[in-house]
């Protein structure tokens, strides 16, 4: 009988202290990690979010960049941080990309994080620079494989999204490319605009200007379907390529023993943000797609794709 009088005691206790988490959460200020260099989308997304999700929670949200290894770095840090809802990170699809390249990583994403919010999704577009000759994906393609490793390419780190999104083009196109990592995006577009690198499958809010302004050229986009604001821009498929499509996403991470009351917290203001119509608006601008999930269907979708990036990454030889 005391013994379960303890137990019953102890759960209690428990249940208490969980309770008062959500209540007095958050009482400081939060610390956001993005692990990318400043001014990649990567950076801009979350940032657009963070500002209006601090006024949510009644509490200022900082944001330090930490670049470096694919996200892995940043990732990392937080991913080790004490585990009460006053470290977030900001991640994106390269979250479910870093174990197979990086086996030696000091981090396992599926056990040490957990998903709070889905900001969205976006397209990848390959851009070349104009001095290139290249009008279309087919004239590329042709050219690539004639000349083989002739071409170059840069991403913003090895194993970022933008880095797998054309690992898998290249592979499913049957050409050999040198790759170029980069710290931040802003050195890559500077690159591609004066000639020095082929091209850059680039995030498609930083691509748009661009492409706009006619400082550089669109020959494809990443996604299964075209992008209504580069609607003459062909999808893989279209060309014939299988299995070559790809999105980036961008969502929101944190210690993975964080209390779930807050981490429900967290997700309902962040919802509530995204939901809103000026926010979405704002989010459209950017390129970036809705993609509500739940925290435990953003769990799942980073198993899956860490899986899936195993398999692809062996093929194709990718290594830091």
């Amino acid at each position: 009988m005391y013994k379960s009088l303890r137990v019953f005691c102890a759960l209690s206790s428990l249940f208490a202290a969980s309770t008062a988490h959500a209540e007095n959460w958050p009482a400081r200020l939060i610390k956001a990690t993005i692990p990318f260099g400043a001014g990649s989308a990567a950076d801009v997304v979350p940032r657009l979010v963070f500002e209006r999700l601090g006024a949510e929670l009644g509490q200022s949200i900082v944001v330090e960049n930490r670049a470096g290894a694919g996200g892995a770095l940043g990732s990392a840090l937080v991913a080790k941080a004490e585990p009460d809802g006053y470290s977030i990170l900001a991640q994106s699809s390269a979250l479910a990309i870093a174990p197979a390249i990086f086996p030696s990583a000091t981090f396992d994403a599926t056990r040490d994080l957990a998903s709070v919010l889905m900001i969205g999704s976006s397209a990848n577009v390959m851009i070349v620079p104009n001095a290139r000759p290249w009008k279309t994906i087919q004239d590329f393609i042709a050219d690539a494989k004639a000349k083989p490793g002739s071409i170059s390419f840069g991403s913003v780190g090895i194993g970022s999204a933008v880095h797998i999104s054309t690992e898998k083009f290249r592979f499913a196109a049957g050409i050999e490319a040198t790759h170029v990592p980069y710290r931040a995006g802003p050195e890559v577009i500077a690159d591609i605009i004066g000639g020095r690198i082929d091209l850059y499958f680039c995030p498609l809010a930083t691509a748009l200007p661009l492409i706009r302004d006619g400082q550089v050229r669109a020959l494809v986009v990443s996604t299964a379907k075209r992008v209504p604001d580069l609607p003459d821009v062909p999808t893989p498929l279209e060309i014939g390529l299988k299995d070559a499509d790809s999105v980036i996403w961008f969502g929101v991470f944190v210690p993975a023993k964080t209390p779930r009351d807050i981490v429900e917290k967290l997700h309902a203001a962040g919802d509530k943000v995204l939901t809103d119509p000026a926010m979405q608006a704002s989010l459209k601008k950017l390129g970036i797609e809705p993609m509500p999930m739940k925290p435990a269907e953003m769990d799942d979708l980073v198993k899956r794709e860490t899986a899936a990036n195993f398999e692809l990454i062996k093929a194709a030889g990718i290594k830091p």
